[in-house]
């Protein structure tokens, strides 16, 4: 067994293959409930998940670990990752489960945990599951009389969507606006409609029909162009396209261009800006952002704070410094007003919200910098570090001369895939192209 099988997003992987298998999911509940049974209350552990077959198989095993840990299990069905933060704060349970591999095809699953406060655990806390998971002989389980129950709750998609509907500025509807909804076939396919619809909007849903092979499939925050052509089609406002669990959003305008999520966060920061609700000074993103983000908030004399890759980075980084807007390019969008996690569907209402407040349209009020010319590929690899051999650094460090004080080069490994990601940025886009293409050339070589 790895050492470790968290990575930068909960746990992640091939369904019925390690870590992704019925033993190891077992014993991650059981280690997960032994840890958190804190004091001598009935202890509950809450449960999602998105809609890819092996949820059923993941589902089932984890209840069982989290029953012999002595925890009573509440199992919410098909929900959105932020509904399931949102709901283990709003039920006070010890813990919060959400079985989803997010953007990932069907047959990958995954699983994240949210503490009593909400907040996905620590690298510290995911630790000391895994020690535990490696070492089952040292999981105290619970007496026979101290076995937990397993309960369906019937209104958790109804909970989640006023929950939703409160993030929207009461004095204002939707009415008027077509709204394509793209919910990539995963957990949202629901409840994000429905949302929708009731605070007055006419609905085009895309991505509604799951049937446990389909999550993400040519749909998505990760295929945009699906929503855009029917945003053309349909003539629509706007298009929202949703991941798997919905944790991510990715919009279209009117015209069937992408607004990814750095537009989103400079647009909800400006605005919140200006009416005197934004904390910080400033947001928090990842490395991967554009340098164009970082010029429009110098511009506004506000800061822009970059941390690693990862939504839980970038919330730990706001809960320290007291921001409440940060997210990621890929569209994890954190409102710590509201939620304690991305939100993909608050995350498109606050735009929404300033779409109605200031009038025109998504394309004029979306269009909030120039994005620096960037360049990001994927290279996979199959063992073994290739970021470590001689020639891949030379390669680094000779783009990094190339690209000076223009800008950036991040390399990195995926924390969800076996993927070495080469992005480089700057202002003349043949360079970026180039160095870019050195370095994977390089890393190919290696991998």
């Amino acid at each position: 067994m790895p050492d470790q099988f968290f990575g930068t997003d909960g746990v992640r992987g091939t369904a019925n293959k390690f870590p992704m298998n019925a033993d190891t999911v077992l014993r991650i509940g059981m280690a997960t409930g032994a840890l958190y049974r804190r004091g001598n209350h009935r202890h509950r552990v809450v449960i999602g998940k998105d809609t890819r077959l092996s949820g059923y198989m993941v589902e089932q095993a984890l209840t069982a670990g989290f029953l012999a840990a002595g925890m009573d299990v509440f199992l919410f069905g098909p929900v959105p990752t932020p509904a399931v933060a949102m709901l283990t704060r709003s039920m006070r349970a010890d813990l919060g489960v959400m079985i989803s591999a997010s953007h990932n095809p069907y047959h990958d699953n995954g699983i994240k945990i949210f503490g009593p406060d909400g907040y996905k655990l620590s690298d510290e806390q995911e630790h000391e599951i895994e020690k535990l998971v490696r070492s089952p002989e040292h999981i105290k389980l619970a007496a026979p009389e101290q076995i937990g129950r397993a309960k369906r709750i019937e209104d958790a998609q109804a909970r989640y969507i006023e929950f939703v509907k409160s993030s929207f500025p009461k004095d204002l509807t939707l009415d008027g606006l077509r709204i394509v909804i793209d919910c990539a076939n995963g957990a949202s396919y629901q409840v994000a409609p429905t949302a929708l619809w009731e605070l007055g909007a006419e609905v085009i849903p895309v991505g509604v029909e799951p049937n446990g092979f389909n999550i993400n499939a040519e749909c998505g925050s990760t295929h945009p162009q699906k929503v855009a052509a029917q945003v053309k089609k349909m003539r629509a406002d706007i298009g929202i396209s949703l991941d798997g669990d919905a944790d991510r959003c990715i919009l279209v305008d009117e015209k069937g261009n992408v607004v990814d999520g750095d537009q989103v966060m400079a647009l909800i920061a400006t605005s919140w800006h200006k009416r005197g609700i934004l904390r910080g000074d400033g947001l928090v993103a990842t490395v991967m952002s554009n340098l164009g983000l970082e010029r429009l908030m110098a511009s506004q004399k506000l800061r822009l704070e970059r941390t690693r890759v990862g939504d839980r980075y970038v919330v730990e980084a706001m809960r320290n410094h007291g921001y409440n807007v940060g997210g990621e390019q890929s569209g994890h969008v954190v409102l710590s007003d509201f939620n304690t996690t991305g939100d993909g569907l608050i995350a498109a209402l606050q735009v929404l919200a300033v779409l109605v407040q200031d009038g025109g349209s998504v394309s004029e009020i979306c269009r909030m910098f120039d994005p620096v010319p960037q360049v990001l590929k994927n290279v996979r690899y199959s063992s073994g570090s290739p970021l470590e051999t001689d020639a891949v650094k030379k390669a680094i460090e000779a783009a990094q001369q190339k690209l000076g004080n223009t800008g950036r080069l991040v390399i990195r490994k995926s924390g969800t895939e076996p993927l070495i990601r080469v992005m480089a940025e700057g202002d003349n886009a043949d360079l970026v192209s180039s160095v870019v293409d050195d370095i994977v050339a390089e890393v190919e070589r290696a991998a």
